[in-house]
């Protein structure tokens, strides 16, 4: 029952962050970013929230900066949003998996190019 209840917490706490990057920070840098999961402890005193930063180098960095500076707001936000009494610890982490997703892409792509052409 409680595992049910900190998926419940988890899925809230991903809307809830979505919506405040794009509604409530005015933050410029903050753009092109994405939350593609959160993950809560079971005593839910800590939550990695996991991003997908889109854009040039600069502009990633510039944004994953923003993102760490803006989290003391989120957090409060969190809390106050979905009513709970302590706010998770928000830890941030970089999802790259698309980056690794579209590296297997284009080597599978290669593969088949090659063989295309060893059969020619």
């Amino acid at each position: 029952m409680a595992r049910l209840r900190v998926e419940k917490v988890q899925e809230a706490i991903q809307h809830e962050i979505s919506n405040m990057l794009l509604l409530d920070i005015k933050d410029p840098r903050i753009k092109l970013v994405t939350v593609t999961g959160v993950n809560l402890t079971d005593d839910m005193s800590q939550a990695k929230v996991y991003v997908s930063l889109y854009g040039s180098e600069t502009e990633q960095e510039q944004a994953w900066q923003a993102l760490n500076k803006a989290r003391g707001f989120l957090r409060t936000e969190i809390a106050r949003r979905i009513r709970l009494r302590f706010a998770p610890e928000l830890i941030l982490e970089k999802d790259t998996s698309w980056e690794y997703g579209a590296k297997i892409d284009n080597l599978l792509r290669q593969i088949k190019e090659n063989e295309g052409t060893k059969n020619e």
